[in-house]
């Protein structure tokens, strides 16, 4: 990797001399400006509204014009020539917890490299101590003529720096956000964590393509092998939902049935039914044998009731006949 600058890492009386390396890289294809009737090149030339004249690189300088119209033009050897310190010194301000610091701010990303081996002690040192803190730092940086905050943190075994916007950067929310009254119910809060569960499944980043790049590819070769052109609709997106439960339900389905190879997927849980929602008992429908007539166990209760009441019954009519005929013979002897 190409260096893009050098210098040294400073935070109290330690210095760290270090490389900085661009960490990320813009894919795509590149484009140019053609005429659309023949395909020649479109070409952008420098030219000074005053003289007229094409200007070489090397004659153009910046400028700042005034409210007034007037212009102050700087040139490249006056920029170069600006005292800043942050040129060659990433200069630690302070040592923070990560959650301080807001993702909004974060712009670009560099590998940091100790410049050589003497470096390496002081650049582990500095490692080892943001790591077991479980800090970051802010910085400041200077490059392309532009001094920026930066936040120096760990990424593995290297330190790496992102630049930062500085705070008045960061435009106002404002009234974005949806209104306060706008509250939702415990069971929809369950199933969009379902939902999200259920995305997560098998979830690779790194198998994650830009599918427009791959679109765009296929036009060019079509154009190039005078092939006919592909044509591909891009789905719409919603713009209403009718049931919060009923589309997250779906979702749920839908992402279930999906995976990486296109086989069924894990089966989703199901869905609470909605507030005010009642389970109803079914009941036997009529002329059936369950509506005519009584369980079996009620059956035999009954039929046994009404043995044991026969019995009783008859014990009664013997006992009172035994009664009777023991009287008759009192009766007879005392005769």
């Amino acid at each position: 990797m190409r260096t893009m600058w050098k210098g040294a890492i400073g935070f109290g009386l330690v210095s760290v001399p270090v490389r900085l390396y661009a960490a990320t890289q813009e894919h795509g294809v590149r484009l140019h400006q053609v005429h659309d009737k023949d395909g020649g090149r479109i070409h952008l030339k420098r030219v000074c509204d005053v003289c007229g004249e094409q200007i070489d690189y090397e004659h153009i300088a910046k400028g700042f014009e005034d409210d007034e119209g007037h212009t102050a033009v700087v040139t490249q050897g006056e920029l170069a020539g600006l005292p800043l310190p942050s040129k060659k010194l990433i200069d630690v301000l302070a040592f923070v917890d990560s959650d301080r610091i807001d993702p909004l701010q974060l712009a670009s990303s560099y590998y940091l490299a100790p410049e050589s081996a003497a470096a390496n002690k002081p650049y582990v040192l500095l490692r080892e101590t943001l790591k077991q803190t479980d800090r970051v730092a802010v910085t400041k940086i200077a490059l392309r003529t532009r001094e920026s905050l930066a936040l120096l943190r760990v990424h593995g075994d290297l330190l790496t720096l992102h630049t930062m916007y500085w705070p008045d950067e960061v435009r106002d929310s404002g009234d974005l956000a949806p209104p306060g009254s706008v509250t939702v119910r415990p069971q929809e809060l369950k199933m969009a964590t379902s939902l999200m569960d259920t995305l997560s499944e098998d979830f690779d980043l790194e198998e994650q393509e830009d599918e427009y790049e791959v679109a765009l590819r296929e036009l060019i070769d079509a154009h190039l092998s005078d092939r006919p052109v592909p044509r591909k609709k891009t789905a719409p997106a919603p713009d209403n939902v009718i049931d919060l439960m009923a589309a997250l339900q779906a979702s749920i389905d839908s992402a279930g049935k999906k995976t990486p190879e296109g086989g069924a997927g894990k089966k989703a849980p199901a869905a609470k039914p909605a507030r005010g929602a009642t389970k109803k008992a079914a009941a036997p429908k009529k002329g059936t044998a369950a509506a005519k007539s009584p369980s079996s166990a009620t059956a035999k209760k009954t039929t046994a009731g009404k043995t044991t009441a026969k019995s009783t019954a008859a014990g009664s009519a013997t006992a009172k006949s035994t009664k009777k005929t023991a009287a008759k013979k009192t009766g007879r002897r005392a005769s």
